[in-house]
């Protein structure tokens, strides 16, 4: 019998991650080479579905079973945390101590109305046992982009073990050890430089990456993504499904079908799905004092402190940027914006505003849809009723960020 398996999203975790968790689950979010999602279904196999935000049901439903493991989302998969997870008794909760030390709920085996009341309310009696290690998670941004680099060594070596890829090109110049380049079958890879004395370096299907590219792992470049030629790009940098990069990129996760297709830096930066930086767009990651970075935080209304040095652009889905469009440090763009004009625009943008320095509009949500729309048909995509409902909510709730 298929094991039905639920991934929670927190309501605090979900929205400390917003404006990326406005259109996702936590566990659609991208870290190595594939989402937390899948990290889990490599490992414990099962029937998969989503407790999430109630605005995202429709499109993200949950399956309900009377015997369901529920798993939270923002945890990420390791094969001995799977292990446990697969013998964990009925009517159970496993708890373990984050990198900080703190015990967190990372699952509960039971049925859905139990778990409800487990996490609807504090001071629930429910049987619990503790991991007998600690967890990783992904409770900030920031934290996507700090723990990519790991992430890609870890799954590079759960995705090769004991398969073998193309042979690397003879045009190409080689750096490091072979058998840590790993290249899937329709991957075009030719008068590159692939250096991988520093991390893996992960190829998928049907990635073009054009002559002159000079790639220095940890790197993924996942299916059908393009690398434009003269590419530069640094370690702990993934670049998801069918996106098109240029310039150069250090540590950089993007989700997937988007662009940054031209000259122009983006560095410690995450960029959700459907978005496009234009040519010589520019992200700084690094303040000129060096001081600490502070990064706008959803739940908070206002900029934190991050403990960090260098932190780039958070752009959420369907956001674009024009020609030669400059971003401070550690700029959070919400949904649907477009960034356009001479200057830098202030470090915090909410979702569906369309300007620059010189001030912001409301993008009209009819106009919003049409570029979504067009955008979406160049990948042979369809923009959903499901979604249409989606991002109107996410317009409702960024009325209270203007």
């Amino acid at each position: 019998m298929t094991r039905n398996i639920v991934l929670f999203d927190l309501p605090g975790v979900h929205d400390q991650l917003l404006p990326l968790s406005y259109t996702r689950p936590v566990a659609d979010f991208l870290l190595g080479t594939c989402t937390l999602r899948e990290k889990w279904e490599a490992l414990l196999p099962g029937q998969y579905s989503y407790f999430t935000a109630p605005y995202l049901s429709e499109k993200y439903p949950m399956a309900e079973a009377p015997d369901t493991l529920f798993i939270a989302s923002h945890i990420v998969a390791e094969p001995a945390l799977a292990e446990s997870l697969a013998g964990l008794a009925a009517d159970t909760a496993l708890t373990a101590d984050n990198a900080d030390g703190r015990e967190l709920l990372v699952a509960y085996r039971g049925s859905a109305g139990s778990f409800r009341e487990l996490i609807g309310r504090e001071g629930v009696e429910v049987n619990a046992v503790k991991y007998d290690g600690r967890v990783a998670e992904v409770r900030s941004l920031t934290d996507i982009f700090r723990m990519n680099p790991a992430r890609i060594e870890a799954d590079f070596e759960l995705l090769t073990q004991g398969r073998e890829g193309q042979p690397v090109h003879r045009s190409n110049v080689v750096i490091g050890s072979p058998e840590q380049i790993f290249i899937e079958s329709g991957a075009v890879v030719e008068g590159v430089v692939l250096n991988a004395s520093h991390g893996p370096i992960y190829i998928g299907r049907d990635v073009e990456v054009m002559e002159g590219s000079c790639l220095r792992g940890p790197i993924a470049l996942l299916e059908h993504a393009t690398v434009n030629m003269g590419t530069k790009i640094y370690p702990g940098t993934t670049i998801g499904p069918w996106c098109k990069v240029g310039g150069e990129l250090n540590n950089v996760v993007m989700f997937g079908y988007s662009n940054k297709a031209h000259d122009g830096f983006l560095g410690n930066a995450v960029i959700g799905q459907w978005c496009n930086l234009g040519a010589g767009c520019v992200a700084s990651n690094l303040k000129n004092d060096y001081t600490e970075i502070k990064l706008w935080n959803y739940p908070a209304h206002r900029f934190l402190r991050t403990g960090l040095q260098f932190c780039g652009l958070i752009m959420a889905d369907h956001s674009k940027a024009g020609i030669n469009t400059m971003f401070n440090t550690a700029t959070v763009v919400g949904v649907g914006c477009n960034i356009h004009g001479s200057g830098f625009p202030r470090n915090f943008v909410a979702s569906f505003q369309e300007g620059g320095a010189a001030g912001f509009a409301d993008v009209p949500m009819q106009k919003f849809f049409s570029i979504a729309e067009r955008m979406m048909a160049r990948r042979g995509k369809a923009l959903t009723d499901a979604e249409v409902r989606i991002f109107n909510d996410i317009r409702r709730q960024a009325e209270n960020y203007k």
